[in-house]
């Protein structure tokens, strides 16, 4: 196919981003026509292989399944989800060629594009669909008030009236659905005519490459990852409470208990200090590992000053105030907490909960203020410096589409009408959970809907831009505007920010798999169809895996949840007001977020040395990991 606006320049000073040197390389000020016709021309291969099969759909859906798990523990346990694309591509090529083995080679290898087919799939059921689970759910939970006379266990996560199963399950079915539709009018804008760069996108379709050239090092990979998987799985088992797996404690004897040391590393007047200790899970260790040591080694000490420093600080102040429940007896100095010795109007520093013989301290939930502010602020600080990403994001859909597009690439593409015929659906359906579950005007809900397409649009240019994506603002965006159309109620202020939330998060991802579709030749229709197939099993497998993983609030408390307590923090502000807090809590509140001020600018301002791409890059993104805020 010629291209209808002029020839291709051989010679150019762009890299060729298609990894085949004898694709001719576009000059820089190629026509959106041109590089429409050079792509469809040199690159594309729909035609060429099997893509859309069933096979990719069911092993990608299944894949993706068990990656909505793994991420949903790693949300509860450290703020963290991780992308699937590369693991998803990686297991599913040795997956298949060992089912091949098996069969005597009587079933034929997986093409190029049904892996990369496969791999929509998994992102879109393992990431798409999980965002809002743990954090607005969660945080829904954590706000539930404990009834007279009862625990924490006797509130049930099932029986919440802020979240029943079946509102749970169509609001995350059609946040991540809206994701996938809202992707529809801007590939076509960011990846085929700006050609963003998305670098885990290129990062994947890289790897995918790699797998399928004959040599050692392809195979090297793939055993690699197998090999981290065997011993993930066993480390997992045994660190499974008892009685979690009924038929496995008759079988292991002994469990690796939740930290080590047990009984935790430091402790205050004979009380634990929930949450100091190391984690015996290879999970957290591969996560350090991705995250690099720079970040690690920032988030120990952080921890080291809370635990160490701080807290005794804190409690300190606590014991010595009048009417705070805590006594010191005056002979052998014991300091013991009486619940029926505390005032009304006096607010402990940190926090208590019943645990076995008595009460916990929770430093955790003190330092959440001071850590929410600097995430908040830094957010949207990074947000407004990008100011220009924002105006190209609304400028860039009011440009006219290629005008000489032929038929065949118009059929390659997927058409404006399939966002809208899905788009009012969705729409309808989440309009309705918002009146019936969550108590939200219809006005409101309309706006929220509108809005998260504005979010989504934004995140997705960031996402390609800078490979982060700003989740945490665009939650935040929506709950400072639901505050005001709903001020002092929290669940309409937590359910706007998870649509806004997970429909931006799941378009940026999704964005990023057609990137490495459009560098792999793929046809972005059969694309499209697998996420959206995707959503459905991430659906199937997130939710009653929810409900299982985190049956009542004792559970989910057991959790260090950062990102669930943010939310729940935020809420908490923007309904009660900051006389809610403690007074250290004010000053920390105030003090990080002059910190989340001045850290984005510094970034700004500050050079820093060149970015380098690569499946294991500087920092954390979509691919591997991002921060759930």
């Amino acid at each position: 196919m010629a291209s209808p606006t002029g020839p291709v320049q051989e010679e150019s000073s762009m890299p060729n981003p298609f990894g085949d040197p004898t694709i001719p390389v576009l000059p820089e000020d190629a026509t959106s026509e041109q590089k429409d016709a050079h792509w469809f021309k040199y690159v594309y291969k729909g035609d060429t292989m099997p893509q859309l099969t069933l096979r990719s759909v069911i092993v990608g859906g299944l894949l993706g399944m068990l990656m909505a798990a793994a991420n949903l523990y790693t949300t509860l346990a450290i703020g963290w989800a991780f992308g699937v694309a590369i693991t998803a591509c990686v297991m599913s090529f040795v997956l298949w060629n060992a089912l091949r083995a098996l069969s005597g080679g009587r079933i034929s290898q997986m093409s190029l594009l049904e892996n990369n087919c496969m791999q929509s799939t998994a992102s879109a059921a393992g990431y798409s669909t999980g965002s809002t689970i743990a954090t607005m759910f969660g945080a829904l939970l954590l706000l539930a008030d404990v009834p007279d006379g009862k625990t924490a266990a006797d509130v049930k996560t099932w029986a919440l009236p802020s979240s029943p199963i079946w509102a749970v399950a169509l609001f995350t079915l059609c946040t991540g659905l809206m994701g996938v539709f809202l992707a529809i009018p801007l590939k076509r804008q960011m990846i085929n005519h700006e050609q963003l760069r998305f670098p885990s996108g290129v990062a994947a379709a890289e790897t995918l490459r790699s797998l399928y050239t004959k040599g050692r090092d392809a195979v090297d990979k793939a055993y690699t990852l197998v090999g981290g998987i065997a011993v993930g799985a066993i480390v997992g088992i045994f660190n499974t409470g008892e009685g979690t797996l009924k038929f496995m404690d008759k079988i292991i004897p002994w469990r690796l208990p939740d930290q080590l040391p047990e009984a935790g590393i430091f402790q205050l007047h004979n009380k634990m200090l929930i949450g100091f200790g190391f984690e015996p899970s290879v999970l957290l260790i591969a996560a350090g590992i991705i995250t690099r040591m720079r970040v690690c080694l920032s988030m120990m000490i952080g921890s080291a000053l809370l635990y160490f420093v701080f807290a005794p600080w804190l409690h300190g102040m606590d014991v010595a105030t009048a009417g705070s429940g805590w006594i010191t007896d005056p002979v052998t100095h014991a300091v013991t907490f009486d619940l029926s010795k505390m005032a009304e109007n006096v607010h402990n520093n940190i926090a208590l909960s019943g645990k076995g013989d008595g009460p916990v301290l929770r430093v955790s939930t003190w330092s959440l203020w001071g850590g929410t502010a600097i995430m908040v602020i830094a957010s949207l600080t990074s947000v407004a410096l990008q100011w220009k990403t924002i105006a190209r994001a609304f400028s860039g859909l009011g440009k006219e589409r290629t005008t000489a597009d032929s038929a065949q690439l118009q059929s390659v593409e997927v058409p404006i009408k399939w966002m809208i015929m899905g788009m009012v659906p969705i729409s309808i359906a989440m309009l309705i959970v918002q009146i019936v579950a969550f108590d939200i005007a219809w006005w409101a809900g309309l706006i929220a809907i509108g809005m998260s397409f504005v979010l989504a649009l934004v995140a997705c240019r960031a996402t390609g831009e800078t490979d982060t994506t700003p989740i945490g603002a665009m939650g935040k965006v929506m709950q400072l505007t639901f505050a005001v159309f709903h001020p002092g109620q929290i669940i309409p202020n937590l359910a706007s920010a998870g649509i806004a939330a997970n429909s931006a998060s799941s378009s940026a991802d999704l964005l990023t798999d057609l990137k490495s579709g459009y560098l792999l030749g793929a046809n972005a229709r059969k694309q499209f169809l697998a996420q959206f197939f995707g959503c459905f099993f991430g659906t199937i497998a997130i939710v009653p895996i929810w409900f299982l993983m985190v049956p009542n609030k004792a559970a989910l408390e057991k959790f260090a949840a950062p990102a669930t307590r943010q939310w729940e923090a935020v809420a908490r502000v923007l309904t009660h007001g900051i006389d809610y807090l403690p007074t250290s809590a004010k000053y920390a509140i105030f003090v990080g977020a002059a910190i989340g001020f001045i850290l984005p600018i510094l970034e700004k301002i500050v050079p820093t040395s060149a970015p380098q791409v690569s499946p294991l890059r500087d920092g954390p993104g979509p691919l591997l990991g991002r921060p759930i805020q």
